[in-house]
């Protein structure tokens, strides 16, 4: 198994976190960005610089993984591609998204899309908050537990 990060709006905060559960377990995490990302030097965590344009990093992303990878991601259309390929997608805010939820949560992002494109105001997300930085690190504690025990 290994960890897949969309790393061009990847929050700070979860990259540290992700810095050190490379190290912790061991586990390898590549980072794949159309620009340079600043890394921790570990054997575990590595980077992937693709050319810019819309959607290369995620087609990168969904080349490299594999079932039973996590994809660190906010983009639910790539973390429904990632989970057609019996991968699991994981939310910068700590949401996982797997097969027995990406169908609706995909369904509710176009339908918003979708009022956004016709000129209904429906807000935006809230900030990253301390909060949500800790749900992301204990889904992803979580996570991993359940790969390297199964």
């Amino acid at each position: 198994m290994k960890i897949l990060v969309d790393a061009d709006a990847c929050p700070k905060a979860i990259k540290e976190i992700l810095f050190r559960a490379a190290d912790r377990a061991e586990i390898y995490i590549v980072f794949v960005a159309n620009q340079i990302v600043p890394l921790n030097e570990s054997t575990f965590i590595s980077s992937i610089q693709v050319e810019q344009g819309a959607d290369v990093a995620d087609d990168k992303i969904v080349e490299e993984c594999k079932a039973g990878d996590l994809i660190i991601t906010a983009d639910i259309p790539l973390a429904a591609r990632v989970v057609a390929k019996n991968a699991t997608a994981l939310d910068p805010r700590g949401t996982l998204y797997d097969k027995s939820n990406i169908g609706s949560i995909l369904s509710m992002r176009n339908f918003m899309d979708s009022l956004r494109s016709s000129g209904v105001e429906t807000g935006g997300m809230s900030s990253f908050s301390h909060k949500e930085c800790l749900k992301f690190a204990n889904a992803l504690d979580r996570f991993i537990i359940n790969k390297c025990t199964h």
